[in-house]
């Protein structure tokens, strides 16, 4: 298993509406690098923000298809790999400063 620095692991935060609703439950949700796994997202958010994680759930989303104005032609936005984390009771992240 190779050992990686946790914040290779942990790209950033998804800001969207559902993710901050999900806050309230005390689920958080991280874009992740595409070769990480369950363990290994666990670990750099345990090692990260300094909290207990109780379950993670990761999803590989698709890039949308897009068209090209200038050659007519087709393309793709680059897909990504989500981390959907929920954290023990009384944990929290501060992510957004506040």
């Amino acid at each position: 298993m190779i050992v990686r620095d946790p914040r290779d692991v942990v790209i950033r935060p998804v800001v969207s509406e559902k993710s901050y609703a999900a806050i309230d439950a005390n689920v958080y949700t991280f874009v992740v690098r595409a070769d990480a796994n369950k363990v290994e997202v666990r670990q750099a958010v345990e090692a990260i923000f300094n909290v207990k994680v109780v379950n993670v759930n990761t999803l590989n989303r698709q890039g949308k298809r897009r068209r090209n104005r200038r050659t007519g032609g087709w393309g793709s936005r680059p897909g990504h790999k989500r981390a959907i984390v929920t954290l023990a009771e009384g944990d929290s992240i501060e992510i957004f400063g506040g």
